[in-house]
Formats: structure tokens, sequence, C-alpha cells
């Protein structure tokens, strides 16, 4: 018996895995959390499937129905939305498999940040622009931050922010990070990117506040943040430069080969 975390992806029911759709097509145990994953993912299951929405849960309850399932030696789909290793709450149910003896395997999915950064047609790395992109969330009253992770330290860095769970602190990340990007600093409010009922608000530092104000979001929103979503200007990579030379096309070596021959 095994228990998969299954990353479901961001929204679009077509952009879970290969995969993990498999797999929750022949487990006959399904665990997903309904609030942010598609019930067509979950539709996959086999028609005798014990499917229930972890949603309403807490962990004790979740845990409680994997050890039902393992003493009946059923696998189980534990679908996650997103990728099951980023604010997937996947660390703590682990440890318990692990106290229990109970196997399990994760199955990634496609992050929220990239599938929003694929709809903006962005690339969130640009030559000279930003090469680092951060992840991270602001300390809320459920969760607060560890030394170091603060936005007035990560803002320092003027990576590409992809900031989640922090819609209702906007203050914040504008205070925060102002001083280092500037009040115009392109950011956008990416809201459930890839659902059918998408928004995508292209906005600044300055004007953020106002706009999701305007727009009436309140949750399940990613800040994105960093100067590749504007109009920057930057010079083409060297990946594909025909001087440059790499192990894979190398001018130097292939010379030396025509000579040889």
């Amino acid at each position: 018996m095994t228990v998969y975390f299954i990353g479901a992806g961001p929204g679009a029911p077509d952009l879970i895995t290969v995969r993990g759709l498999r797999l929750i097509e022949k487990c006959p145990v399904c665990l997903y959390a309904g609030s942010l994953v598609p019930a067509e993912i979950v539709e996959a299951a086999p028609d005798d499937a014990l499917v229930m929405d972890t949603a309403p849960m807490h962990l004790d309850a979740i845990i409680e129905e994997i050890g039902k399932a393992h003493e009946k030696g059923l696998d189980v789909a534990r679908v996650h939305s997103g990728d099951p290793a980023i604010y997937g709450a996947t660390a703590e149910q682990m440890r318990r498999l692990d106290d229990m003896g109970i196997d399990y395997e994760v199955v990634p999915g496609v992050p929220a940040f990239a599938a929003a950064a694929a709809k903006l047609k962005t690339e969130l790395t640009l030559p000279e622009i930003a090469q680092t992109v951060i992840i991270t969330r602001t300390g809320m009253k459920a969760s607060s931050m560890p030394p170091g992770e603060q936005l007035e330290i990560l803002g320092q860095s003027g990576a590409t922010l992809a900031i989640h769970l922090s819609i209702r602190n906007l203050v914040y990340v504008r205070e925060s990070l102002e001083p280092y990007y500037g009040k115009d600093c392109p950011v956008v409010i990416a809201y459930r990117a890839t659902w059918p009922d998408e928004l995508y608000i292209r906005t600044t530092l300055e004007g953020m506040k106002d706009a999701v104000r305007e727009a009436k979001i309140t949750r399940t929103a990613l800040i994105m943040v960093g100067p590749v979503f504007g109009n920057a200007e930057f010079r083409d990579s060297d990946l594909y430069n025909p001087d440059y030379a790499h192990v894979l096309r190398n001018k130097g070596k292939k010379k030396k080969l025509v000579a040889q021959s």
C-alpha cells in the first residue's frame, strides 16, 4: 500500500501531470483538497473509489482515513493543489506516515507562479534584469515568518518575487519593497491562475492596493513583483548566441574534428 501525494496543478484540469492523473485513475481511495482542486481531476478516480474532500477535515481525521486504507491494503491518491513542495502542508502528513510505517511517494505538479508566468507570456529570469526567483509569503495570524525571511530582507535582492498567501497584506508588501524596487515597479496580481474565472491585474507597487480593492479580490491570489513584468530592456541570452561556444556547441572542437577527418 502506498500513499501518493499528487500535485494537481494550479487549476486547469489538463495541467496535472500524466503520472498524477494515472495514479488517480487507479487508486481506490482519493483524498483531495476540494477548495483548490478542480472536480474534473478527482472525477477520474475509479467508479467504486472512496473520494473525500479534505477541506473541512483536520489533520488527525485525514490521517485516520489513510490508516483505514492502509489496514485494507488500498493505495491512496492524496491530491493537493499546485505542487506539493510549496505551501502544501504535506510535510506534517509525511511525518505521521513515517511514524506509522506507511509508504508514500510524491508526484510534482505545476506551481501557480509558473502557470501565471505562462499565461502572462513572461520569462521570470531575464539576462541582467533578474536571474533569481524568490517564492515566499508574508507573516499572518496563522503563521509567522522565520528570522531572515521577511520581505524587508528578501527585497534587497531585487529578484523576481512570487508572494503567496498575502493578498490581505498589501500595505506591508508595499512598505517593505518600495525602498528597493521603487513605487513604479511592475506588479501582477494573479487571481485563480488557469481557473475559468482567472484574472490578471497589471499594476505597480504604488497602485496595487487600489487595484485589488476595485477588483474585490480577497483570497486565492498571487502577488508577483519585479521589473521582468514591465517593458524591461534586456540583451539576448548567450544560450543561442552563435559566437558563444559550450559543451554542445564547441566551435573549436568541431574545427579540430573536421581537420582530423
